[in-house]
């Protein structure tokens, strides 16, 4: 199936990453780490965000996505430790290979979808589970070292990965599940 055509897409509601009503966001929820999360999201690992415009994916586009991501069989992520980014802490989901292949499959199908609008250069951020963000760059250590130390209790995290949560951007201004998508699901 062909790439998905752009559509026109309305003004940022977020001057920091550019959130813009409609778009989509293909990624993991991890449950398990959800009360390790202080930034008022789910636990999740994105696998491609953002992906395409909601308005770009009628009826044959999902069912191209769904096919794809069934393509793909069911594994299991370890979070066996800490990683940062500057002014954000997060776990570091392994197999690392597993989850770029999936995306890399994504990016094929949907070329236009660049992974945080090029922020990071044209392969995104490594995979990674958000824990804690708002430290001032450079402060990391000193605001985030005592969550570690109490997270690190937890760890390792197992997380069964048997599907990828499509959400939306709402006009709200919150991401919504849409729907998820089968690993492995029998094709026809």
């Amino acid at each position: 199936m062909p790439a998905t055509p752009p559509a026109t897409e309305p003004a940022p509601a977020s001057p920091d990453w550019g959130d813009r009503e409609g778009d989509t966001s293909l990624s993991i929820r991890v449950p398990a780490a959800d009360a390790l999360v202080t930034t008022g999201f789910p636990a999740h690992v994105s696998v491609l965000h953002p992906f395409v415009p909601r308005a770009s994916l009628g009826p044959p586009h999902r069912a191209a996505l769904a096919a794809l991501v069934a393509a793909h069989p069911p594994f299991t992520l370890r979070f066996t430790r800490f990683g940062h980014f500057p002014g954000v802490l997060h776990l570091a989901p392994e197999p690392h290979p597993v989850l770029q292949e999936l995306t890399a499959a994504l990016r094929r199908a949907w070329p236009q979808a660049v992974p945080y609008r090029g922020l990071f250069g044209p392969a995104g951020l490594p995979p990674h589970l958000t824990l804690a963000t708002h430290a001032e760059p450079g402060t990391d250590r000193a605001v985030y070292g005592p969550l570690e130390e109490t997270y690190g209790a937890v760890l390792p995290l197992h997380a069964e990965v048997r599907e990828l949560s499509l959400t939306v951007y709402t006009a709200q201004g919150e991401w919504r599940e849409e729907s998820t998508l089968p690993l492995g699901a029998p094709q026809g």
